[in-house]
This record gives structure tokens, sequence and C-alpha cells, in this order.
């Protein structure tokens, strides 16, 4: 039996960047590769309360505009021997937003489409950009996805 894990969460910054909207990426400290934001929901949190405390722990935005994506992560973890289900979210910054990398990540960028593919190594992060750009850059996104933030 291969055990189910659903205690991270991860999240897609969108900014206008230049006039063009871009989606953030960043290359981690652990593993070297590039990604997205994510990490573990502590105890006493929800799923969304999680995700605005790690976009701010690793990039110092401050999440007020905040969405469910509508879409679940999904991989196997060979070293846990385990599949991860994540849920994934959407935090709309404004234009040009500043990005302050904690102590997980050596660089980042803000990407199109075409360049966050390009970058991140795995299939299931591409389906997830994907999703995002569908649903949040060519169209706006819908006011059901929205986060109550309180």
């Amino acid at each position: 039996m291969i055990p189910i894990n659903s205690s991270v969460v991860s999240g897609i910054a969108l900014s206008e960047v230049d006039g063009e909207m871009k989606m953030l990426l960043m290359k981690r400290v652990k593993g070297d590769f590039w990604c997205h934001i994510a990490g573990s929901i502590e105890q006493g949190e929800t799923g969304w309360q999680a995700i605005v405390r790690e976009i701010e722990e690793e990039t110092q935005i401050k999440a007020v505009d905040l969405y469910n994506a509508q879409y679940l992560e999904q991989f196997y973890e060979q070293r846990l021997n385990r599949i991860d289900i994540v849920t994934v979210f959407v935090v709309q910054c404004p234009p040009n937003q500043a990005i302050t990398l904690n102590e997980e990540h050596t660089e980042y960028r803000w990407c199109n489409l075409a360049e966050a593919k390009a970058l991140a190594p795995f299939p299931n992060q591409h389906k997830v950009y994907e999703h995002i750009w569908t649903h949040f850059v060519e169209r706006k996104a819908s006011d059901l996805y929205r986060v109550n933030l309180v």
C-alpha cells in the first residue's frame, strides 16, 4: 500500500511585469530545481492560512488577493513511498511585485508560460502552470474561487 499525504499546499504568484503577465518561479536550494511556492500545513492551520504564511516566508509578498486555483497537484515521492496531493492557490500581486527570497531559494524569475515550462523539470508542474495560465491569465479569475482571508 502507498499512503496518501495531503499536508502540503502550493501557490503561484502572478504579477504584471513591464506590461506582461508573469508567474513567479524560484530555484530551490534543496534539490536545485525551479518551482513555485510550496510548504507544509502547520498544526492548527487551514490550507489557505498555510499558503498565506508560506508566500510571505518565501517571498515577502503579503497575500491580499488569494484564490483557490481549483487544481490538485499529485505526485509519487519515492524516498517516502507516498503519494502527495497538494492543493494549489493563486496570489494575484500588484504590478512589478518586489520579491525578497528566504534561505530556501537561490534566485527567482518572473516567467511567461513558455519560460516557466522550460525551467520547471517536472511534467506535473507544467500542467499546473497551464491550468493557472488558462484560468487566471487568459481569463479573469472567477469570484467563486476567491479565498476570504478573514
